[in-house]
This record gives C-alpha cells, structure tokens and sequence, in this order.
C-alpha cells in the first residue's frame, strides 16, 4: 500500500496518507477532500547498508558531532 504526499486546496496543509483500495484521503487539519497529489522521490533500501549517507557530511558541510562517525542524524533528511 502506497503513502503518497498531499496538499489540501483549501488550507494548504502538506500531509501523508497510506491510501489503500479506493479510499479517498482527506485533509487531517480540516477534512477538505480538495486534495492536490504532490511528486515525491522514492526511497529504496539497499541489503547492508545500515546508515543512509549524509549528504551534508559528503559535502563536507555538517558540524554535527555525531556526522563525523556516521551517525548524524540528518543522514535520512535527504
């Protein structure tokens, strides 16, 4: 079942939503149903990596502590 990303037309709400079968979703702030489908970019898992990289720390940008170890915790804010 797919979560996809939405954006409510009357209140500009970004939310996610497991949507399954035919549900339709609805707005969590407001319970409009005028919902716009954004683009999102899919996320895949590769065996053995435990750690997803950190794309500041690869730019040489992250002065968090723990970045340095491969444990910053903006690795999965991609």
């Amino acid at each position: 079942m797919p979560i996809y990303e939405f954006v409510c037309r009357r209140c500009n709400q970004q939310f996610e939503a497991l949507v399954r079968g035919t549900e339709k979703p609805v707005c969590p702030s407001c319970g409009s149903k005028r919902l716009g489908k954004l683009i999102s970019l899919p996320v895949a898992h590769t065996a053995g990596s435990t750690q997803p990289p950190c794309p500041a720390r690869d730019a040489g940008a992250c002065d968090l502590p723990n970045c340095r170890d491969g444990s910053c915790a903006l690795g999965g804010l991609e």
